[in-house]
């Protein structure tokens, strides 16, 4: 650098006064906001008078803006209406649903659910009604399917025993004996717990757990030994019982 480069750079460095450019670029700020404010105003101002002029040029699109108003108007209003029968809903349904733990029963998967507040405790394989017909007679016969509705759990048994109906003995081509007799009960055969549901259908174990997951039953819902000791335990009498 020469000795003429040196003094003009002195120079230029010397003439930079930091506070006035600060001071210049405030006033450039403060004038971009006041043209901005100003041309906001105008545009508030004259927006009335430009939309009077557009549908003046152009009448068709006054009728399209006005069915556009009157379509959200619409819409907004439905929407608040579903919107408060979903929340009347949401309050029905919380209203129906068990404070105590309850269970589901799935026949089509052949799945259960121990429920607590809409949350699932524990769920497991089971086994369910065969549809199968049973025909004895003209008059006389049976369908092996498990009911459907809303149960509640009528009694907890340990160490049930089966009380075996007529059916069982029609199917092995057996005389039917009288109703309290020994051949009528069989121990072992239902698992360690048992929960009735009302017209001879249960909830129990089974010494066939291979057949798990399949419908096989004559209207019970069978289960394996860890999940009927975790349903067994997790039931109160009159639960809830929702098989579907």
């Amino acid at each position: 650098m020469t000795a003429k480069t040196q003094t003009l750079a002195l120079k230029e460095t010397a003439d930079f006064n930091p506070e006035e450019s600060e001071k210049k670029i405030g006033l450039a700020v403060f004038l971009g906001l006041a043209v901005g404010a100003i041309l906001a105003f105008f545009v508030f101002l004259y927006a009335p008078l430009l939309r009077d002029y557009i549908y003046w040029i152009v009448p068709e699109t006054k009728s399209f803006f006005v069915d556009q108003q009157a379509d959200a108007a619409r819409f907004s209003k439905e929407l608040e209406r579903v919107e408060k029968r979903l929340a009347a809903a949401q309050k029905k349904l919380s209203a129906l649903q068990p404070k105590d733990n309850y269970l589901i029963v799935d026949t089509s998967g052949n799945r259960i659910f121990l429920m607590k507040d809409g949350q699932v405790l524990h769920q497991g394989t089971c086994s369910t009604g065969k549809y199968v017909l049973l025909k004895v007679s003209k008059k006389k016969q049976y369908v092996f399917k498990t009911p459907r509705g809303v149960f509640r759990v009528q009694q907890k048994q340990k160490r049930p025993v089966w009380y075996k109906p007529d059916w069982a003995f029609i199917e092995e081509a057996l005389p039917i004996p009288p109703r309290d007799h020994p051949d009528r009960f069989e121990a072992g055969v239902l698992g360690n717990y048992a929960l009735a549901l009302g017209d001879g259908y249960l909830i129990h174990g089974t010494l066939y757990k291979r057949f798990l997951g399949q419908p096989v039953t004559h209207g019970c819902v069978r289960l394996d030994d860890e999940t009927l000791e975790i349903v067994y335990q997790g039931m109160q009498t009159n639960g809830k019982v929702y098989i579907y």
